[in-house]
């Protein structure tokens, strides 16, 4: 897709900085970006409603939010990074392993002021007020976050609260600022498309850290578990676990420097009860509820095969 590429041309000119610390750490993170699925995302849905959209000014505005978009992503992966300590991200060192934490805090807020500063630029004053939601929302996921460790009475109703702000808002506001780039009528359907997509990814997100391989994920597998944090996965199946296997658990998270063998049992006993096929069903659902707004946008078929394409993709990393 060309608008994506020049998102890529447009995001490197909005970063770019004449102070030098700065911009080494802007071109390692231009270096190991991702696969740029949020921008993907909202220029989908800027295309869904046709034919209108052969107006430049469209196409130049929805290339500019979902550079903002990323960058905000961006940000927020390096903020989390430096919160959580970790050292790998898609298998690459973090900037707070490279550098330092302060380094990737305050470049994290750097990443966070170019963006606002750019979508400013735009006088869209709804986009602001869409991406000012979610990035409050993400905030606040966040600091639920951390006092949701080291606790196994995590419901599955704080899990969803939880993941809905750190992950789904993003991905909603993606799709409601395409959706207010483009001519589409569809912004409240989008917008709740990106919800339910979003959900369904961190569910497997979540579950491909008890399956996957680093290889495929970028960072060792039972991460979630090192850091102590209660998923899907897990709360699926201590609804089915014996009381032996629950104070196993329990033990488990006393452990300050937990064995890949202490990792692995847990793990399997994930697995045994339920938890894995548990956290698949639920980001099913959700990608039906994705599919389900899709159905209802109208026109634009090629985006809307495109959207749904990447509700598929979601959900087939779990297989």
């Amino acid at each position: 897709m060309e608008r994506l590429n020049q998102v890529v041309d447009q995001i490197e000119g909005i970063v770019v900085s004449d102070f030098s610390p700065i911009e080494q750490v802007n071109d390692y993170l231009l270096l190991v970006r991702g696969k740029l699925f949020r921008p993907t995302l909202l220029l989908l849905a800027s295309d869904v409603g046709g034919a209108e959209l052969s107006s430049e000014e469209v196409s130049a505005r929805s290339v500019t939010l979902g550079a903002v978009v990323e960058l905000v992503h961006l940000a927020t992966l390096v903020h989390d990074d430096a919160v959580d300590h970790s050292v790998l991200r898609r298998g690459l060192p973090t900037v707070n392993a490279l550098w330092t934490h302060q380094i990737a805090i305050i470049m994290g807020d750097y990443l966070y002021s170019r963006a606002v500063t750019e979508l400013a630029g735009l006088g869209d004053l709804e986009a602001v007020r869409v991406l000012a939601r979610a990035a409050n929302e993400m905030s606040v996921g966040e600091m639920r976050q951390l006092t949701s460790y080291d606790t196994l009475d995590f419901s599955e109703e704080a899990y969803m609260r939880l993941i809905a702000a750190k992950t789904a808002s993003l991905m909603s506001a993606a799709c409601e600022m395409g959706a207010l780039a483009g001519p589409s009528r569809a912004r409240a359907r989008l917008a709740r498309f990106g919800h339910h997509l979003g959900m369904a990814f961190q569910i497997v997100d979540d579950l491909l850290d008890y399956t996957g391989s680093e290889a495929v994920t970028g960072k060792p597998t039972g991460h979630d578990l090192r850091e102590r944090k209660v998923t899907l996965p897990l709360v699926g199946a201590l609804t089915r676990a014996q009381a032996a296997e629950i104070r196993e658990i329990r033990r488990f998270f006393t452990l300050v420097d937990p064995s890949e063998e202490d990792i692995a049992r847990i793990v399997g006993i994930v697995a045994e009860r339920g938890g894995l096929d548990y956290a698949r069903h639920r980001a099913s659902e959700y990608a039906e509820r994705a599919e389900t707004e899709l159905s209802g946008v109208g026109s634009g078929p090629a985006a809307v095969e495109a959207l749904s394409d990447a509700v598929v993709y979601t959900v087939g990393r779990s297989r």
